[in-house]
């Protein structure tokens, strides 16, 4: 019997070859196994999708590196669904039903959070990126999956160039909902700023860069991260998001750009499996190991 179970994706429960990007992915998750079993609690990490694992024998299974479900969704979703009945997520089921897809965004439009300009597209919407890019004025766009991570089928695209892209998206809009939403400037010249919340309370943040001639921020996209300390503003504003969600998280990442009228704007909040940046702060790994004790 387990007290936690941390919850990975197989290429991290037991890696074979390890390079900078699985080490960064083990320290992670290893920094918070070590501060929950300071406090005596029996811990194990698991894929999720391991095969042999009983999963009503943890108490609690917290979602950290399992960065390959989008890429597994359908599977996901029923191992999601039968295993709620065995255990207890964290955060819980509802939150993370609630954050795998990027449609919770236009909800919290609607609740008065300011988000990049954004249309939810189907398979059933007639549109193309022709009639979009008329219907908005606005030179760029990104289009992407609304369930996805790591920037995966994420494109920029212009006035200019939507024509070279046009086919992508119609077979795209095939298979999956995406989003069109308006392209920020601030993401190449200011970068993407994230903060950490444990418990609600502010622990601490990093701004990402993406690499010259790119705009995805993402490290294993070429991008770079430096630790950023975030004005009153800013974590207002962020508490202003999670304020907005359907329950408090225990954990979660909130990431916020400034919108091309210098405005903060909500790119996402990451729910599920947000990289926390324990590195920076091993503070904050204590501090959620101590939120879920709380919760025995």
């Amino acid at each position: 019997m387990y007290d936690v179970v941390i919850l990975t994706d197989k290429r991290y429960e037991d890696p074979k070859s390890i390079d900078w990007y699985v080490q960064q992915v083990l320290t992670e998750d290893q920094l918070l196994l070590i501060e929950l079993e300071k406090l005596g609690l029996r811990v194990i990490k698991k894929a999720w999708d391991s095969s042999d694992f009983n999963w009503s024998a943890t108490k609690f299974a917290v979602f950290r590196s399992t960065w390959d479900y989008f890429e597994k969704f359908k599977n996901f979703k029923k191992w999601l669904e039968k295993v709620k009945e065995e255990t207890t997520f964290i955060n819980s089921y509802e939150l993370i039903n609630w954050n795998l897809d990027k449609k919770y965004l236009i909800e919290l439009n609607k609740k008065g959070v300011n988000i990049p300009t954004t249309e939810l597209i189907t398979k059933e919407d007639n549109v193309t990126l022709k009639s979009l890019f008329n219907k908005y004025d606005f030179n760029e766009a990104i289009i992407k999956p609304t369930i996805s991570g790591a920037a995966r089928e994420t494109y920029r695209i212009s006035k200019n160039n939507f024509y070279n892209y046009e086919q992508k998206f119609l077979d795209l809009k095939l298979n999956e909902d995406l989003i069109f939403q308006e392209f920020l400037n601030s993401i190449i010249t200011q970068g993407e700023i994230s903060l950490i919340f444990i418990g609600f309370k502010y622990t601490h943040a990093v701004k990402k860069i993406a690499k010259k001639g790119d705009f995805r921020v993402q490290d294993d996209h070429g991008g770079s991260v430096e630790v950023y300390n975030a004005n009153n503003e800013e974590i207002i504003f962020a508490k202003s998001c999670l304020d907005k969600c359907p329950t408090l998280p225990i954990y979660s990442r909130v990431d916020i750009i400034y919108d091309n009228n210098n405005e903060l704007s909500l790119g996402e909040i990451e729910m599920i499996e947000p990289e926390l940046w324990f590195r920076n702060n091993k503070d904050a790994a204590k501090l959620l190991a101590n939120e879920i004790n709380k919760l025995f």
